[in-house]
């Protein structure tokens, strides 16, 4: 497969637009290791060429004394005074030799906390951005795509703060050498410039090719990251050993993992040979330099300490613009890889809380109702729920039924804001639920899906995710855990609300299904929400124990606005009003009785469902 081409030249010196916010965000995460940072890169930019001077001095002082017939023991040097200037140079040469190795050490230090402030900085951002953007968003696969890419980015960037440090260092070193040079002769230098603008063409080039790969992968990435985590996890072990699945995941994954490499080794092996070549040009032009050197000393225009100067300063200054150009080159790519990261903060939310928000009524005295919705999930062309009117009094127990793509859990979602109608509206007290604080709203909802999230923390810290800011309120833990049954689970724990529950981490102990589902539950009553909702979290409980869930749910809602969901008729019959959702609208509605009283879907469904279980 051939790799795609790269970016031109104009968008890759204008990836280059990223460094200033992307240095605006290294200053933000840490002022003082920033320009900590700076003070010693600027003071070790200028030690390789005092060093490289004093060394000429030291030699063009060595030959002088040498040549000038002073005394024949070290003692008699030492002795006169006539060697004290040479003591002089070498002492100072060895305190910046000693200077430079404190000094990297330093940069070493401060760039490694610089670089985990930045980590953090940047993962925190993320974090909050990706917290306020929609549902609608997390659940549409290019999202995702580029969600995955700027993730990368928190870590994966992090070099280029390196870099672009050590950019700023060898311009002031290379300057510093440049200036002797010029002193010279002015052509070393340009010379030296011009034998080096192919490498950085190429590597440029090079750099572009490996970000265009890398940009169109993001797809086949996720798919290789999850076939590899699926092959082997705790949550998909039982399947793949059950069903043979190991050989099928592996093979998948070799498949994509081949062919990854084959396009890097494409490109890596052309770069080998157009670098290679590009980079013998730099070497024939510091030859010719340097030919031009000796043949200046062998005439006598030049001292051994100019030659050794100028043969050490064209041989660091051709190292250090090498490194600069083709450190430049990996900067605009390092650069063009921010993209992503940028590009997803760009990102904006379409549901959010309008200008002039309303408080949320407390208590909510009239309920909710629609009128008529309708919805389609985004890429959908068919309705998910459409024409819906209905209301959910203030205080009324409420259950939805009906079969899967009915569209109950889609009438939670939009109850919530997760999503926003598409026509008509939805009202809270009479007003539209837009016209609300979005945040408020949600707080005075509380949910439990049926895929509820199993978390990897403490039993009491499961329970708390219900109103996380009380997670330090231990009796109202134990109460929510009470109303929910899940105390019984809890205490057969051995560190009971304090036992790590899953088994992700070392100390974590694995509930039961329907173990997890009571925890689960327990935030509904943690939440203490004004409308609480549950939606089919039930579903690996027996019969008898979903039952005596709801008929709790229920007595302990009284007097709040309460929606439940679940396939089994029976559990629900309690509530004071059913509501039959057929093909995403209302098909009947009424008490269990009535519903039973009259032909229609939910008798039909009620008595097939009787049947199984006599």
């Amino acid at each position: 497969m051939k790799p795609p081409d790269g970016p031109d030249f104009s968008a890759r010196w204008a990836a280059l637009r990223n460094i200033p916010p992307f240095l605006r965000m290294v200053w933000q995460a840490s002022p003082a290791l920033t320009l900590a940072m700076i003070a010693l890169r600027l003071a070790r930019a200028m030690v390789p060429v005092a060093m490289l001077w004093l060394a000429k001095l030291i030699i063009d002082e060595v030959v002088v004394l040498s040549q000038s017939g002073g005394p024949a023991t070290l003692a008699g040097w030492w002795d006169s005074g006539l060697a004290d200037t040479l003591l002089v140079l070498v002492a100072l040469e060895l305190a910046l030799a000693v200077a430079q190795d404190l000094l990297g050490r330093a940069v070493s230090y401060t760039d490694a906390l610089l670089q985990e402030k930045l980590v953090i900085d940047i993962s925190i951002r993320l974090m909050d951005h990706a917290a306020g953007l929609d549902l609608a968003s997390f659940e549409d696969a290019s999202f995702q795509d580029r969600l995955d890419r700027a993730r990368r980015q928190t870590m994966g960037r992090i070099p280029l703060l390196g870099q672009v440090m050590q950019q700023m260092q060898d311009v002031l070193t290379v300057a510093s050498f440049a200036v002797g040079l010029i002193l010279y002769n002015p052509w070393l230098v340009a010379l030296l410039a011009l034998a080096l603008i192919p490498s950085l063409m190429g590597e440029m080039h090079f750099n572009a090719r490996t970000y265009a790969l890398n940009h169109a992968r993001a797809a086949d990435r996720r798919e290789r990251d999850y076939l590899r985590m699926i092959a082997a996890t705790a949550e998909t072990a039982k399947e793949v050993k059950i069903f043979g699945l190991s050989p099928w995941l592996r093979d998948r994954y070799l498949t994509l993992a081949r062919r990854f490499y084959e396009e890097n080794r494409a490109i890596q092996r052309r770069q080998l040979t157009v670098m290679a070549a590009l980079t013998a040009l730099g070497t024939l032009a510091y030859y010719a330099a340097f030919l031009w050197i000796i043949a200046r000393t062998l005439t006598g225009t030049l001292t051994i300490g100019d030659l050794t100067f100028l043969s050490g300063s064209f041989l660091r200054l051709r190292g250090l613009m090498e490194g600069l150009l083709s450190g430049f080159s990996r900067m605009a790519g390092e650069a063009m890889y921010l993209d992503d990261l940028f590009d997803f903060f760009t990102a904006r939310p379409r549901i959010a809380s309008p200008e002039r928000p309303l408080p949320v009524p407390q208590p909510i005295r009239q309920g909710f109702r629609f009128e008529g919705v309708g919805f389609r999930y985004p890429g959908r062309e068919a309705w998910a729920i459409r024409g819906m009117d209905l209301e959910l009094g203030a205080g009324e127990t409420v259950a939805l039924v009906g079969e899967n793509g009915a569209g109950k859990t889609t009438i939670v979602k939009l109850l919530a804001r997760l999503y926003d109608p598409d026509e008509g509206r939805i009202t809270l007290d009479g007003r539209d639920l837009r016209d609300y604080d979005l945040d408020q709203l949600r707080a005075t909802v509380g949910v439990i899906f049926q895929d509820f999230v199993r978390y990897a923390v403490t039993a009491a810290e499961n329970i708390a995710i219900g109103r996380i800011e009380e997670r330090d309120d231990r009796p109202r833990i134990v109460t929510a855990a009470e109303r929910a049954l899940a105390d019984q689970v809890i205490a057969k724990l051995p560190q009971g609300y304090d036992q790590m529950v899953g088994k992700r981490f070392a100390r974590g102990l694995d509930l039961s299904g329907g173990e997890w589902q009571k925890l689960a539950i327990a935030r509904a009553y943690m939440r203490d929400a004004q409308l609480l909702v549950l939606d089919e979290p039930t579903a690996a409980l027996d019969a008898r124990a979903e039952y005596e869930i709801f008929q709790r749910f229920r007595d302990l809602t009284q007097g709040r606005t309460a929606l439940l969901i679940s396939h089994r008729f029976s559990s629900v019959r309690m509530a004071d009003r059913i509501i039959v959702l057929e093909n995403g609208r209302v098909q009947d509605q009424g008490s269990h009785a009535e519903l039973l009283s009259r032909p229609g879907r939910y008798r039909e469904l009620f008595e097939l469902q009787a049947q199984g279980y006599r």
